[in-house]
């Protein structure tokens, strides 16, 4: 299946529509993740608000978006670059108890010492941007709602967020209305500003139809009476740079006496990826090969050995 976000501007230039559904992606995601429903919710919502607002980046980087608390849900990471490929994890506390209604606030802020921090990186543009990061007040009972507000007051830009997820599929739609520069030629004061009614038909939309209907169908659906200017869609796809080749390099750091010293004790060596968690396993045999002479850049410490 071809997925992919999708771009539509109201005729006046007024408002920015932006929709995705993705299945594959996130059942990709999901495949060596297993998480209480409520919690994949979550995780969801934020992997499709990141999605949304990655792309409208201006620059080779990245947004990431990260909840953190007291609450049974110690941490949630959701990372999307500008090419939207993204990857999202959850840590659970050990033998924390995940509420069957657990929301936004009962799962990261019971509290009230929760934190949303959204880090814009554009390390990957080479450019002299530096990257930022903000603290986005927890204030609103989903991710869509504090977005909106983060949206708002640091960004200046009025934003509409609708998001879901569930086992199967997660989609989303946004809305963003956009500055008048100045000598607009698509501008007219005999043409009503869209904003207001882009919001008013956009609060219709239902949870089943973020989750079931492709970007355009939605849109049609939604914006019938309007003749959206389309863009060409972009493609998403579920990224984690965790490779075989990266988790035997961190093996080889280890060093061969540590090696053996695991061997002795069990059959083979597994090592599960702490962001996405898929599993690599390397028997008696991979092991010798490690320091047959073989190089290579050190992996960064996020696999974890068992």
């Amino acid at each position: 299946m071809s997925e992919s976000l999708k771009k539509y501007l109201f005729p006046d230039h007024g408002t920015r529509v932006q929709a995705v559904r993705l299945v594959d992606a996130w059942q990709a995601g999901l495949a060596h993740q297993q998480y209480p429903a409520c919690v994949q919710t979550l995780l969801g919502e934020l992997t499709v608000a990141a999605t949304l607002l990655s792309a409208n980046l201006k620059f080779d980087g990245s947004i990431v978006l990260q909840l953190q608390g007291n609450g049974p849900v110690a941490l949630i990471v959701v990372e999307c670059t500008s090419s939207l490929n993204v990857r999202a994890s959850a840590t659970l506390r050990e033998d924390a108890v995940i509420p069957d209604d657990g929301d936004l606030q009962s799962l990261i802020n019971p509290d009230g010492q929760g934190q949303f921090i959204v880090v814009i990186d554009p390390r990957r543009s080479g450019s002299h941007l530096t990257p930022y990061q903000g603290v986005v007040p927890m204030e609103g009972d989903s991710v869509a709602k504090v977005l909106e507000h983060y949206m708002r007051q640091s960004q200046q830009l009025d934003t509409r967020l609708w998001l879901a997820a569930d086992s199967r599929q997660i989609g989303g739609l946004l809305l963003q209305r956009l500055p008048d520069h100045g000598g607009n030629e698509h501008w007219s004061e005999s043409v009503e500003p869209s904003w207001e009614r882009a919001c008013h038909l956009a609060s219709t939309v239902k949870q089943e139809e973020l989750l079931t209907l492709d970007p355009d169908t939605l849109a049609h659906r939604l914006f019938w009476e309007e003749q959206l200017l389309m863009f060409d869609p972009l493609p998403v796809r579920w990224h984690c740079p965790c490779s075989r080749e990266r988790v035997a390099e961190m093996l080889r750091m280890l060093g061969s006496e540590e090696i053996q010293d695991i061997l002795n004790e069990r059959d083979s060596i597994e090592v599960a990826c702490n962001f996405c968690g898929k599993p690599y396993r390397f028997d008696a045999v991979d092991c010798a090969g490690l320091f047959a002479g073989q190089t290579g850049q050190p992996a960064p410490p996020s696999m974890s050995v068992h």
